[in-house]
């Protein structure tokens, strides 16, 4: 087993690594101001932006949720790796090697797991594109080549050929150092009668990646009449490929999604390649499964749910095709974004189209698309009778739920009036109302007993579905409120800029802060060093030294969150003085309470040193109230 990572090493790879960057591969950033950016967080459902990233200091931190850390945290949550794992992964994306402390440099098979995995996955698709030039691969380039695909096309999408033989894979990851059970596990072999064999054989091979890029699973066409098996094979669920969590070209399509705020969702890899090459770059596609609400998360991170964001679904004309539209039709409230549908004509499929009518026809079916409510509505519809009282009262009861449906008021009023239109009812005012009605309805549920119930924010430390220890009684405590908050910005300024608070903040004791959780952070200061002797391992050294995940947590929600005025320096002063002013007021307080218990008959030597120390605090007091900073 490989000893512990070096320190020096875990610094290195959190210094060249910035969060940003590393955030970013997995969804929208946009300028939250302060120098931090925000996003749509990926650990919850959110629909306006709570997750913010601060470059600075290294930090992310989710203020509905309480996720927060690193940038080897952010890792370690998203992609459930353990702490080497995590170094490990990053390490290779740097290029820092890594040292260990027992046994010097780490040999692969020293790795964690998933780093293992990946890499085979990573072997493996070079491995497949090599044999894609053999002889026996003359099918699959054949294949390729009758659907509109060149040599370059298959590089770019990296397709590859899987030999027909039982165990050619197998016997070149064998050879690299990799274990069977680690291609048991990886979905790369399967157990036969004599042990493993390669699971993909004599097929046409997509390697699938997720949406930083690495593969992490695989989808083989079959090539031959022989072939028993399925007309398209996936990677099994393994600890690395989860279908309903994998959307085939994300990594190729993320960019431009957020750039152009759409995302064009169609059915398999070669309707991703036909519509990239024809210039729909923000196509992707489900692997062997119906697109859900996973998949909808992944998304929306990257539209940002933006009201202007638009997804569109491109379906088969067939009938099979538009179920699976009004199955999307479905989710369509789980977007902020507006969804479309694009039919394919002649129940075509995108690279069926590409190939019959050239790449302008792929980009008309998606400039000619329709809001899929419409689809929708016409649809349903459709079903109904409408030469009879009955057939048409049936309809409107039907249409009428998915025009309520739609966010837009003033395109709701609209569809209210086609659909009495639709359905020959004169009085159109009459459809409006009980649209109106509906959506009212609708809106009343999701406030109401069919509204989520309160987020879990339970502290990284306890697994969610343990109970939580019993909250004390009375007021639940308010870090926010007015009371406390001016001791939230002096630790906000110590944490974000500790030159400005040094070094009379490292002189404030515990005793100046009343909430106990921001006496935790003052705590964890001091023992970090304090304020003044801050460098560029500050915030790690704060952090790490914090005794439990909740006061971690809080220290990440301070180093992220913005001060409340936009020039630090000359707030520091006013902060500073702020607190120290509270704290004198309340020994003042607390000075007079003892002076009434002593009474006029009290000890006199006692009575006169309580006189001393008022007089002593009001002095002080008076001077901070005119001096300001320079009383301190």
């Amino acid at each position: 087993m490989a000893g512990r990572i070096r320190d020096e090493d875990v610094k290195a790879v959190r210094d060249a690594v910035p969060i940003d960057a590393v955030v970013s591969e997995y969804l929208q950033l946009k300028n939250a101001g302060g120098g931090n950016l925000k996003g749509l967080c990926p650990f919850h459902d959110e629909k306006s932006p709570s997750f913010q990233v601060s470059p600075s200091k290294g930090l992310f931190y989710c203020f509905g949720c309480q996720e927060g850390g690193d940038t080897l945290d952010f890792v370690m949550k998203l992609d459930h790796l353990s702490f080497s794992e995590a170094v490990e992964r990053l390490a290779g994306v740097a290029g820092v090697t890594l040292r260990y402390d027992e046994g010097g440099y780490a040999p692969g098979r020293q790795q964690g797991e998933r780093i293992r995995l990946v890499e085979a996955h990573k072997i493996a698709a070079q491995f497949y594109v090599e044999q894609l030039g053999s002889a026996e691969a003359e099918i699959g380039r054949k294949f390729l080549a009758e659907r509109g695909f060149d040599q370059a096309a298959a590089e770019h999408f990296g397709v590859g050929y899987a030999p027909a033989g039982w165990d050619h894979l197998i016997r070149f990851l064998r050879g690299k150092g990799f274990t069977d059970k680690e291609l048991l596990t990886s979905g790369l072999a399967s157990e036969g009668r004599r042990g493993a064999i390669d699971r993909f054989r004599g097929r046409l091979i997509w390697p699938i990646r997720d949406i930083t890029g690495e593969v992490i699973g695989f989808g083989a066409r079959k090539l031959r009449e022989d072939d028993q098996g399925p007309k398209y094979l996936n990677t099994p669920e393994t600890p690395l490929y989860k279908k309903s969590h994998v959307l085939y070209g994300i990594d190729l399509a993320k960019k431009d999604i957020a750039k152009t705020n759409q995302a064009v969702v169609v059915e398999g890899y070669t309707d991703v390649m036909a519509c990239h090459l024809a210039g729909v770059t923000t196509a992707i596609a489900t692997c062997g499964t119906a697109f859900a609400g996973d998949h909808i998360k992944i998304l929306r991170r990257l539209l940002m749910d933006n009201a202007n964001a638009e997804v569109v679904f491109t379906f088969d004309g067939d009938a099979a095709g538009q179920k699976a539209a009004l199955r999307a039709f479905e989710d369509d409230q789980k977007f902020a974004a507006e969804t479309s549908i694009a039919i394919t004509p002649g129940g075509m499929d995108p690279c069926e189209l590409r190939l019959a009518e050239g790449d302008a026809a792929v980009a008309r079916l998606v400039e000619n698309r329709t809001p899929l409510f419409a689809f929708a509505l016409r649809s349903v519809v459709s079903g109904y009778n409408l030469d009879t009282a009955e057939g048409r009262a049936s309809a409107l009861e039907a249409g009428a739920p998915i025009v309520a449906g739609i966010k837009n008021s003033a395109i709701q009023h609209e569809y209210a009036v086609q659909l009495a239109g639709m359905l020959g009812i004169l009085d159109s005012q009459f459809v409006v109302r009980r649209v109106g009605q509906l959506a009212r309805w609708q809106r009343d549920r999701r406030s109401s007993g069919g509204a989520p119930g309160p987020r879990n924010t339970a502290p990284a430390g306890r697994p969610q579905g343990l109970a939580a220890p019993a909250a004390p009684s009375g007021p639940r405590l308010d870090l926010r409120s007015p009371a406390h908050r001016v001791e939230r910005e002096l630790l906000k300024l110590a944490l974000q800029f500790p030159d400005l608070v040094s070094p009379a903040f490292d002189a404030y004791g515990e005793d100046e802060f009343t909430a106990p959780p921001y006496v935790a952070v003052r705590r964890a200061i001091t023992e970090a060093g304090g304020a003044e002797f801050a460098d560029g391992d500050y915030l790690t050294r704060v952090r790490d030294i914090a005794p439990d995940d909740t006061v971690r947590s809080m220290i990440t929600e301070l180093a992220v969150e913005p001060v409340m005025h936009k020039a630090p320096d000359i707030y520091a002063g006013d902060v500073l003085v702020r607190v120290r002013l509270l704290a004198v007021d309340r020994r003042i307080a607390e000075v007079r309470a003892g002076m009434m218990r002593l009474g006029a008959h009290g000890d006199p030597e006692q009575l006169t040193a309580v006189q001393n120390e008022l007089w002593a605090l009001q002095q002080y007091g008076q001077r901070l109230r005119e001096q300001g900073a320079k009383a301190l």
